[in-house]
């Protein structure tokens, strides 16, 4: 049976790495609903409109919405064989949608979940400073700059991203925590994999392919 593969993890696990990565191997497309929205957004369309003026004023789009794109999306051609989701679902409601969408389609839905320690990934997020000039990567507990806040190779003043701010990774962090009662459900019905993303990529992405080759 084809299958949709959905990964999901804290910030900083690795989620995207692994997710390319499987792409590549089983040819699965990666489906990314921000990308998706921000594409038909950018639309001269009703649609379009409507989705600039929910988005413009920060609100979330309907569970509605996305699953009509979701349906049209993934009844594409290079979908037939399977396909991963970055981004959904994250409530039970869009679960409960993607079980129905699975069932029509006839594939099998896995949840992939790596698990890397919380406090380090928060470490690994918020230390990092990085150089604009050349662009080398430090991290203030794990690989800090010889002289604090400068570059070691130019001696530029380091800058952090602001999605890297604290303020920023904790609102990071909260989104996922909400996920808590989906993962739940996956776990019940025996659809939940875990693997340790502790271990270096090429070894997770092992174990990941294992486990997915098995079901």
């Amino acid at each position: 049976m084809s299958k949709i593969l959905v990964i999901i993890g804290a910030p900083g696990a690795g989620k995207g790495t692994q997710a390319r990565k499987l792409s590549e191997k089983y040819g699965y497309p990666q489906i990314s609903t921000g990308d998706i929205l921000r594409a038909m957004a950018e639309a001269d369309t009703p649609q379009g409109r409507r989705l600039r003026e929910i988005m413009t004023a920060g609100k979330l789009v309907g569970d509605d919405i996305l699953a009509d794109l979701i349906q049209a999306r993934t009844s594409q051609g290079d979908c037939k064989t399977g396909y991963i989701f970055d981004g959904f679902p994250r409530t039970l409601n869009q679960a409960y949608t993607l079980d129905k969408l699975a069932r029509r389609q006839r594939k099998q839905i896995l949840l992939i979940r790596i698990v890397v320690n919380e406090d380090v990934l928060f470490k690994r997020l918020t230390g990092r400073w990085s150089c604009p000039k050349c662009g080398e990567i430090y991290n203030i507990y794990f690989r800090p700059a010889k002289r604090e806040g400068l570059c070691d190779l130019d001696g530029e003043p380091l800058l952090q991203r602001n999605d890297d701010k604290p303020e920023a990774v904790t609102r990071r962090f909260e989104e996922y925590w909400a996920t808590a009662a989906m993962i739940d459900y996956y776990k019940r019905s025996g659809r939940l994999i875990e693997v340790d993303g502790d271990s270096p990529v090429d070894v997770v992405f092992d174990k990941l392919c294992a486990v997915i080759d098995a079901q």
